[in-house]
Protein backbone atom coordinates (compact mmCIF):
# COMPACT_ATOMS: atom_id res chain seq x y z
CA UNK A 1 0.00 0.00 0.00
CA UNK A 2 1.78 2.91 -1.29
CA UNK A 3 1.11 7.05 -0.82
CA UNK A 4 2.72 9.89 -2.10
CA UNK A 5 2.51 13.32 -0.42
CA UNK A 6 2.06 16.74 -2.31
CA UNK A 7 2.88 19.96 -1.10
CA UNK A 8 2.13 23.15 -2.82
CA UNK A 9 3.63 26.12 -2.30
CA UNK A 10 5.89 28.53 -3.44
CA UNK A 11 6.50 29.38 0.39
CA UNK A 12 7.93 26.18 0.97
CA UNK A 13 10.65 26.06 -2.44
CA UNK A 14 12.03 29.30 -1.26
CA UNK A 15 12.32 28.01 2.11
CA UNK A 16 9.92 30.92 3.35
CA UNK A 17 8.80 27.81 5.74
CA UNK A 18 9.53 24.39 6.29
CA UNK A 19 7.20 21.67 5.24
CA UNK A 20 6.32 20.25 9.09
CA UNK A 21 3.18 18.66 6.93
CA UNK A 22 4.65 15.90 5.46
CA UNK A 23 6.90 14.51 8.05
CA UNK A 24 3.31 14.06 10.15
CA UNK A 25 1.61 12.97 7.31
CA UNK A 26 4.10 9.96 6.82
CA UNK A 27 3.98 9.11 10.43
CA UNK A 28 0.58 9.10 10.73
CA UNK A 29 0.25 7.13 7.51
CA UNK A 30 2.96 4.40 8.41
CA UNK A 31 0.96 3.67 11.79
CA UNK A 32 -1.53 2.41 9.66
CA UNK A 33 0.83 0.32 7.80
CA UNK A 34 0.57 2.45 4.52
CA UNK A 35 4.12 2.91 2.97
CA UNK A 36 5.29 6.66 1.82
CA UNK A 37 6.46 6.31 -1.69
CA UNK A 38 7.58 10.03 -2.84
CA UNK A 39 7.30 13.34 -1.35
CA UNK A 40 6.62 16.39 -3.77
CA UNK A 41 6.75 19.77 -3.54
CA UNK A 42 5.56 22.13 -6.30
CA UNK A 43 4.94 25.53 -7.25
CA UNK A 44 1.17 26.68 -7.28
CA UNK A 45 1.48 26.45 -11.05
CA UNK A 46 -1.90 24.72 -12.68
CA UNK A 47 -0.16 23.05 -14.67
CA UNK A 48 2.55 21.41 -12.33
CA UNK A 49 -0.25 20.29 -10.37
CA UNK A 50 -1.42 18.61 -12.95
CA UNK A 51 1.64 16.96 -13.52
CA UNK A 52 2.04 15.79 -9.85
CA UNK A 53 -0.98 14.41 -9.65
CA UNK A 54 -0.94 12.53 -13.21
CA UNK A 55 2.84 10.97 -11.97
CA UNK A 56 1.37 9.78 -8.57
CA UNK A 57 -1.74 8.11 -10.11
CA UNK A 58 0.70 6.17 -11.88
CA UNK A 59 2.85 4.97 -8.91
CA UNK A 60 0.82 5.09 -5.92
CA UNK A 61 -2.80 4.02 -4.67
CA UNK A 62 -3.01 7.59 -2.38
CA UNK A 63 -2.40 10.60 -3.33
CA UNK A 64 -2.34 13.11 -0.72
CA UNK A 65 -2.40 17.14 -1.07
CA UNK A 66 -1.66 19.90 1.37
CA UNK A 67 -1.83 23.63 0.26
CA UNK A 68 -3.16 25.75 -2.21
CA UNK A 69 -6.89 25.69 -0.49
CA UNK A 70 -7.45 29.47 0.92
CA UNK A 71 -9.54 32.56 -0.76
CA UNK A 72 -7.11 34.46 -2.50
CA UNK A 73 -6.55 34.40 -6.03
CA UNK A 74 -2.98 32.10 -5.73
CA UNK A 75 -4.83 29.48 -4.22
CA UNK A 76 -5.94 27.40 -7.43
CA UNK A 77 -5.71 23.83 -6.09
CA UNK A 78 -9.50 23.22 -6.25
CA UNK A 79 -10.02 24.91 -9.64
CA UNK A 80 -7.16 22.42 -10.93
CA UNK A 81 -8.55 19.56 -9.11
CA UNK A 82 -11.83 20.22 -11.26
CA UNK A 83 -9.65 19.92 -14.15
CA UNK A 84 -7.52 17.16 -13.50
CA UNK A 85 -11.33 15.40 -12.69
CA UNK A 86 -13.22 16.92 -15.67
CA UNK A 87 -15.48 17.93 -12.72
CA UNK A 88 -16.85 21.49 -11.49
CA UNK A 89 -17.20 23.26 -8.05
CA UNK A 90 -20.87 23.17 -6.39
CA UNK A 91 -21.64 24.93 -3.10
CA UNK A 92 -21.99 22.80 0.21
CA UNK A 93 -24.27 24.15 2.05
CA UNK A 94 -22.79 22.52 5.81
CA UNK A 95 -19.31 23.72 5.01
CA UNK A 96 -21.24 27.70 4.00
CA UNK A 97 -22.78 27.07 7.37
CA UNK A 98 -19.87 26.37 9.17
CA UNK A 99 -17.93 29.36 7.58
CA UNK A 100 -20.49 32.04 8.93
CA UNK A 101 -20.83 30.73 12.11
CA UNK A 102 -16.94 30.76 12.68
CA UNK A 103 -16.87 34.45 11.24
CA UNK A 104 -20.10 35.08 13.84
CA UNK A 105 -17.98 33.68 16.63
CA UNK A 106 -14.58 34.46 16.10
CA UNK A 107 -13.92 36.94 13.87
CA UNK A 108 -14.64 40.22 13.84
CA UNK A 109 -14.41 41.49 10.25
CA UNK A 110 -17.50 40.54 8.47
CA UNK A 111 -17.66 37.71 5.80
CA UNK A 112 -17.51 38.34 2.35
CA UNK A 113 -18.43 36.53 -0.83
CA UNK A 114 -14.44 35.45 -1.02
CA UNK A 115 -15.02 33.66 2.19
CA UNK A 116 -18.21 32.05 1.07
CA UNK A 117 -16.29 30.42 -2.01
CA UNK A 118 -14.79 28.77 0.57
CA UNK A 119 -17.81 26.73 0.81
CA UNK A 120 -17.09 25.71 -3.35
CA UNK A 121 -16.07 21.78 -3.93
CA UNK A 122 -15.80 19.88 -6.71
CA UNK A 123 -19.08 18.23 -7.37
CA UNK A 124 -17.10 14.31 -7.15
CA UNK A 125 -15.66 15.02 -4.11
CA UNK A 126 -16.43 13.57 -0.64
CA UNK A 127 -16.67 16.69 1.71
CA UNK A 128 -14.36 16.41 5.18
CA UNK A 129 -15.15 18.88 7.88
CA UNK A 130 -12.15 21.17 8.94
CA UNK A 131 -13.59 21.74 12.59
CA UNK A 132 -10.55 24.45 12.67
CA UNK A 133 -10.89 26.58 9.55
CA UNK A 134 -12.90 27.60 6.81
CA UNK A 135 -11.09 24.98 3.80
CA UNK A 136 -12.68 21.81 3.92
CA UNK A 137 -10.75 18.86 3.03
CA UNK A 138 -11.74 17.24 -0.30
CA UNK A 139 -11.58 13.00 -0.77
CA UNK A 140 -12.11 11.97 -4.76
CA UNK A 141 -11.67 8.03 -6.10
CA UNK A 142 -10.46 7.55 -9.29
CA UNK A 143 -9.68 4.08 -10.91
CA UNK A 144 -9.04 2.60 -7.63
CA UNK A 145 -7.51 5.44 -6.42
CA UNK A 146 -7.67 7.70 -3.62
CA UNK A 147 -6.73 11.53 -3.82
CA UNK A 148 -7.28 13.71 -0.74
CA UNK A 149 -6.73 17.50 -0.95
CA UNK A 150 -6.26 19.19 2.72
CA UNK A 151 -5.64 22.79 3.68
CA UNK A 152 -1.32 23.38 3.97
CA UNK A 153 -2.08 24.99 7.73
CA UNK A 154 -0.68 22.75 10.03
CA UNK A 155 -3.23 22.53 12.80
CA UNK A 156 -6.09 22.24 10.38
CA UNK A 157 -4.32 19.44 8.23
CA UNK A 158 -3.12 17.78 11.44
CA UNK A 159 -7.87 17.93 12.69
CA UNK A 160 -8.31 16.21 9.30
CA UNK A 161 -5.56 13.73 9.23
CA UNK A 162 -6.62 12.35 12.50
CA UNK A 163 -10.83 13.08 12.38
CA UNK A 164 -11.55 12.34 8.62
CA UNK A 165 -8.18 11.02 6.40
CA UNK A 166 -6.86 8.06 8.89
CA UNK A 167 -10.05 6.40 9.61
CA UNK A 168 -11.39 6.52 6.09
CA UNK A 169 -8.18 4.93 4.66
CA UNK A 170 -8.56 2.14 7.41
CA UNK A 171 -11.92 1.19 6.08
CA UNK A 172 -10.94 1.82 2.66
CA UNK A 173 -7.61 -0.71 2.21
CA UNK A 174 -6.59 -3.82 3.72
CA UNK A 175 -3.18 -2.77 4.97
CA UNK A 176 -0.15 -5.04 6.38
CA UNK A 177 1.17 -4.68 10.57
CA UNK A 178 3.84 -2.35 10.55
CA UNK A 179 5.38 -1.89 13.81
CA UNK A 180 8.62 0.52 15.15
CA UNK A 181 10.07 0.43 18.37
CA UNK A 182 12.63 3.19 18.78
CA UNK A 183 15.65 2.62 21.56
CA UNK A 184 17.12 6.28 22.69
CA UNK A 185 20.61 5.98 23.54
CA UNK A 186 22.98 8.48 25.06
CA UNK A 187 27.06 8.73 25.64
CA UNK A 188 28.14 6.58 22.78
CA UNK A 189 28.64 7.74 18.80
CA UNK A 190 26.79 5.76 16.54
CA UNK A 191 29.97 3.38 15.17
CA UNK A 192 30.84 2.36 18.90
CA UNK A 193 27.23 1.19 19.07
CA UNK A 194 27.24 -0.68 15.78
CA UNK A 195 30.67 -2.44 16.89
CA UNK A 196 29.19 -3.46 20.04
CA UNK A 197 25.99 -4.68 18.71
CA UNK A 198 26.92 -6.19 15.71
CA UNK A 199 26.18 -9.85 16.54
CA UNK A 200 23.40 -8.83 17.85
CA UNK A 201 22.16 -7.10 14.33
CA UNK A 202 23.64 -9.65 12.27
CA UNK A 203 21.19 -12.37 14.34
CA UNK A 204 18.13 -10.48 13.74
CA UNK A 205 14.82 -12.01 11.88
CA UNK A 206 14.27 -11.28 8.54
CA UNK A 207 11.01 -9.35 9.01
CA UNK A 208 13.18 -7.01 11.83
CA UNK A 209 15.41 -4.04 10.36
CA UNK A 210 17.43 -1.83 11.94
CA UNK A 211 18.07 1.69 11.21
CA UNK A 212 20.65 4.13 13.32
CA UNK A 213 19.55 7.57 13.52
CA UNK A 214 21.93 9.77 14.97
CA UNK A 215 21.23 12.88 16.44
CA UNK A 216 23.31 15.86 18.80
CA UNK A 217 24.86 13.60 21.88
CA UNK A 218 22.30 10.72 21.00
CA UNK A 219 21.61 7.87 18.67
CA UNK A 220 18.03 6.00 18.00
CA UNK A 221 17.78 2.87 17.30
CA UNK A 222 14.66 1.91 15.48
CA UNK A 223 13.44 -1.74 14.68
CA UNK A 224 10.87 -2.04 12.18
CA UNK A 225 8.85 -5.08 11.46
CA UNK A 226 6.43 -5.94 8.46
CA UNK A 227 4.00 -8.59 8.36
CA UNK A 228 0.62 -10.23 9.15
CA UNK A 229 0.74 -11.11 12.17
CA UNK A 230 0.97 -7.71 14.71
CA UNK A 231 1.47 -10.11 18.04
CA UNK A 232 4.23 -11.65 16.08
CA UNK A 233 6.01 -8.68 15.40
CA UNK A 234 5.38 -6.89 18.71
CA UNK A 235 7.02 -10.07 20.69
CA UNK A 236 9.64 -10.29 18.30
CA UNK A 237 10.53 -6.94 18.64
CA UNK A 238 10.23 -6.77 22.63
CA UNK A 239 12.54 -10.06 22.76
CA UNK A 240 15.00 -8.43 20.29
CA UNK A 241 14.99 -5.03 22.83
CA UNK A 242 15.69 -7.26 25.85
CA UNK A 243 18.84 -8.63 24.27
CA UNK A 244 19.73 -5.39 23.75
CA UNK A 245 19.50 -4.20 27.08
CA UNK A 246 22.18 -6.89 27.87
CA UNK A 247 24.95 -5.74 25.37
CA UNK A 248 24.34 -1.77 25.75
CA UNK A 249 22.00 -1.28 28.73
CA UNK A 250 24.17 1.26 30.28
CA UNK A 251 22.96 4.08 27.44
CA UNK A 252 19.68 3.06 27.01
CA UNK A 253 17.78 5.79 28.45
CA UNK A 254 14.02 4.98 27.35
CA UNK A 255 12.21 4.88 23.84
CA UNK A 256 10.95 7.40 21.31
CA UNK A 257 7.34 6.01 21.83
CA UNK A 258 7.96 7.63 25.67
CA UNK A 259 8.09 11.25 26.49
CA UNK A 260 11.22 13.70 25.38
CA UNK A 261 14.38 12.78 27.91
CA UNK A 262 13.40 16.20 29.51
CA UNK A 263 10.55 15.28 30.21
CA UNK A 264 11.33 11.87 31.98
CA UNK A 265 13.69 13.96 34.30
CA UNK A 266 10.31 15.89 34.93
CA UNK A 267 8.59 12.89 35.97
CA UNK A 268 11.78 11.59 38.17
CA UNK A 269 11.76 15.04 39.62
CA UNK A 270 8.18 14.56 40.40
CA UNK A 271 7.75 11.31 41.50
CA UNK A 272 11.15 11.98 43.94
CA UNK A 273 9.80 15.19 45.13
CA UNK A 274 12.62 17.26 43.77
CA UNK A 275 13.04 20.62 41.60
CA UNK A 276 15.43 22.21 39.26
CA UNK A 277 16.98 25.37 38.27
CA UNK A 278 19.57 26.07 35.46
CA UNK A 279 22.49 28.70 35.31
CA UNK A 280 23.05 29.10 31.60
CA UNK A 281 25.61 30.85 29.73
CA UNK A 282 26.74 29.59 26.26
CA UNK A 283 23.41 27.18 25.24
CA UNK A 284 21.26 30.81 25.93
CA UNK A 285 18.32 29.40 27.81
CA UNK A 286 17.97 26.64 25.84
CA UNK A 287 17.72 24.02 28.78
CA UNK A 288 15.22 26.26 30.42
CA UNK A 289 13.07 26.81 27.63
CA UNK A 290 13.11 22.93 26.95
CA UNK A 291 11.76 22.15 30.33
CA UNK A 292 9.57 24.98 30.12
CA UNK A 293 7.89 24.12 26.61
CA UNK A 294 6.38 21.09 28.76
CA UNK A 295 2.65 21.19 30.65
CA UNK A 296 3.45 20.67 34.35
CA UNK A 297 7.24 21.89 34.26
CA UNK A 298 6.41 24.71 37.34
CA UNK A 299 6.05 21.33 39.55
CA UNK A 300 10.30 20.58 38.99
CA UNK A 301 11.19 23.99 37.57
CA UNK A 302 11.85 26.48 40.07
CA UNK A 303 13.54 28.59 37.73
CA UNK A 304 17.04 29.69 35.64
CA UNK A 305 19.27 32.92 34.70
CA UNK A 306 21.16 33.59 31.34
CA UNK A 307 24.60 34.99 32.33
CA UNK A 308 26.12 35.24 28.72
CA UNK A 309 28.77 37.63 29.43
CA UNK A 310 31.46 37.34 31.47
CA UNK A 311 30.27 40.44 34.52
CA UNK A 312 26.66 38.92 34.67
CA UNK A 313 28.39 35.72 36.11
CA UNK A 314 30.31 37.68 38.62
CA UNK A 315 26.71 39.78 39.16
CA UNK A 316 24.18 37.43 38.85
CA UNK A 317 25.87 34.49 40.13
CA UNK A 318 28.63 35.87 42.34
CA UNK A 319 31.92 34.11 40.19
CA UNK A 320 35.00 35.50 41.96
CA UNK A 321 36.50 37.51 39.52
CA UNK A 322 39.74 35.76 40.35
CA UNK A 323 38.66 32.67 39.93
CA UNK A 324 37.95 33.70 36.02
CA UNK A 325 41.14 35.64 35.77
CA UNK A 326 42.41 32.06 36.82
CA UNK A 327 41.07 29.90 35.37
CA UNK A 328 39.54 31.61 32.80
CA UNK A 329 35.81 31.85 31.74
CA UNK A 330 35.03 28.40 30.13
CA UNK A 331 36.59 26.52 32.92
CA UNK A 332 35.35 23.74 35.16
CA UNK A 333 35.91 25.74 38.09
CA UNK A 334 33.53 28.39 36.69
CA UNK A 335 30.77 26.12 35.77
CA UNK A 336 30.92 24.31 39.23
CA UNK A 337 30.28 27.83 40.98
CA UNK A 338 27.53 28.69 38.77
CA UNK A 339 25.66 25.25 39.50
CA UNK A 340 26.24 26.03 42.94
CA UNK A 341 24.49 29.21 43.16
CA UNK A 342 21.91 28.94 40.88
CA UNK A 343 20.95 26.03 43.11
CA UNK A 344 21.22 28.06 46.83
CA UNK A 345 19.40 31.08 44.65
CA UNK A 346 16.15 29.00 43.54
CA UNK A 347 16.27 27.01 46.74
CA UNK A 348 16.27 23.64 44.46
CA UNK A 349 17.76 20.05 44.64
CA UNK A 350 19.46 20.27 41.39
CA UNK A 351 21.10 22.23 38.68
CA UNK A 352 22.49 22.33 35.90
CA UNK A 353 25.27 24.82 34.53
CA UNK A 354 27.03 25.71 30.88
CA UNK A 355 29.72 27.75 30.20
CA UNK A 356 31.80 27.38 26.92
CA UNK A 357 32.21 28.72 23.66
CA UNK A 358 30.01 27.90 21.24
CA UNK A 359 32.24 30.08 18.62
CA UNK A 360 32.77 31.31 15.71
CA UNK A 361 35.71 33.44 17.84
CA UNK A 362 36.57 32.55 21.28
CA UNK A 363 35.28 35.65 22.65
CA UNK A 364 36.26 36.19 26.07
CA UNK A 365 38.09 33.33 26.69
CA UNK A 366 41.22 31.73 25.51
CA UNK A 367 39.82 28.02 25.14
CA UNK A 368 39.40 26.30 21.88
CA UNK A 369 36.20 27.12 19.92
CA UNK A 370 33.27 24.38 20.71
CA UNK A 371 34.61 23.51 24.60
CA UNK A 372 32.12 23.31 26.96
CA UNK A 373 32.34 22.63 30.92
CA UNK A 374 28.62 21.17 31.64
CA UNK A 375 28.17 21.42 35.77
CA UNK A 376 25.37 19.19 37.99
CA UNK A 377 24.93 19.94 41.44
CA UNK A 378 22.85 17.69 43.29
CA UNK A 379 21.80 17.47 47.35
CA UNK A 380 25.24 16.19 47.77
CA UNK A 381 28.16 17.03 45.49
CA UNK A 382 28.47 19.64 42.48
CA UNK A 383 30.73 17.81 39.68
CA UNK A 384 31.75 19.03 35.95
CA UNK A 385 32.80 17.80 32.67
CA UNK A 386 34.58 19.10 29.61
CA UNK A 387 33.57 18.39 25.96
CA UNK A 388 34.89 19.57 22.59
CA UNK A 389 31.88 19.55 20.57
CA UNK A 390 33.74 20.71 17.12
CA UNK A 391 33.44 24.22 15.47
CA UNK A 392 30.05 24.60 14.46
CA UNK A 393 28.21 26.61 16.39
CA UNK A 394 24.57 25.20 16.68
CA UNK A 395 25.82 21.70 16.53
CA UNK A 396 27.58 22.72 20.28
CA UNK A 397 25.11 24.27 21.63
CA UNK A 398 22.49 21.67 20.54
CA UNK A 399 25.31 18.85 21.74
CA UNK A 400 25.91 20.82 24.92
CA UNK A 401 21.69 20.56 25.87
CA UNK A 402 21.73 17.22 24.76
CA UNK A 403 24.51 16.11 26.95
CA UNK A 404 23.67 18.36 29.97
CA UNK A 405 20.51 16.00 30.41
CA UNK A 406 22.27 13.24 29.94
CA UNK A 407 24.54 13.85 32.85
CA UNK A 408 21.35 14.78 34.71
CA UNK A 409 19.38 11.76 33.71
CA UNK A 410 21.82 9.27 34.72
CA UNK A 411 22.57 11.55 38.19
CA UNK A 412 18.99 10.88 38.74
CA UNK A 413 18.75 7.34 37.78
CA UNK A 414 21.37 6.31 40.62
CA UNK A 415 20.79 8.44 43.31
CA UNK A 416 16.67 7.08 43.20
CA UNK A 417 17.67 3.16 41.62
Amino acid sequence: MLAEIITIGDEILIGQIIDSNSAFIGKELNKIGVDVLQITSIRDDKQDILNALAQAEKRVDIVILTGGLGPTKDDITKHTICTYFDDELIQDTKVLRHIEKLFEKYISTPISDINRQQALVPSRSTVLMNLYGTAPGMWIEQNDKVFVSMPGVPYEMKGLMKNEVLPRLQKRFDRPHIIHKTVLTYGMGESAIAAKIEDWEDNLPSFIKLAYLPNLGSVRLRLSGRGTDKKLLEDTIENRIEGLHDIIGEIIVGYEEDEKIEVRIGQLLIKNGKTISVAESCTGGKIAQSFTSNAGSSAYFNGGVVTYATQSKIDVLGVDSDIIEKYTVTSAEVAETMAATVKEKFKSDYAIATTGNAGPTKGDGDVEVGTVFIAIATPEKVFSEKFVFGNSRERTIGKAVAKSFELLLLELKDAHN
